[in-house]
């Protein structure tokens, strides 16, 4: 537990929430400021700053509770499809430092958009090979 971490004091705790699910290493609760209704964080129990940070382990058990999850609030809510994305970074919207899955169930109508609508920079497509061969390499 990191000790000014708004989501560890959350899992501790602390400080109250609205929890949907909990195992030895997954803590999820309602987002208190919803994209649409049910949406849901989904957090490791142990303080991740960055996903990148995480070993494979955590991931899998993150990302099969994520799944879980979105299996649950489609079924109960009724909703269509979901959004089903990590914030990595300040420039990236992550406001808490804390690694956490957002589960946001969509309706059809609801106004909102995919994944690309988050940044759409437009680059160029005719270095693909070279930013793949560059990806590749830093693997």
């Amino acid at each position: 537990m990191m000790e000014n971490c708004l989501f560890c004091k959350i899992i501790a705790g602390e400080i109250s929430s609205e929890k949907v699910y909990e195992d030895d290493t997954i803590f999820a609760f309602l987002d208190i400021n919803p994209a649409s209704k049910g949406h849901t964080l989904v957090a490791p129990k142990k303080h991740f700053s960055r996903f990148t940070d995480m070993d494979a382990e955590n991931v899998a058990s993150l990302f099969e509770a994520a799944r879980k999850i979105t299996a649950a609030l489609e079924n109960a809510l009724l909703a269509e499809g979901s959004n089903i994305g990590i914030n990595d970074g300040e420039v990236a919207g992550q406001e808490i430092p804390h690694v956490h899955v957002h589960v946001i169930p969509r309706r059809k109508g609801d106004g909102g958009r995919g994944i690309k609508s988050i940044v759409w920079t437009e680059p160029d497509t005719n270095n693909l090979k070279e930013i793949a061969e560059k990806l590749r390499r830093a693997l």
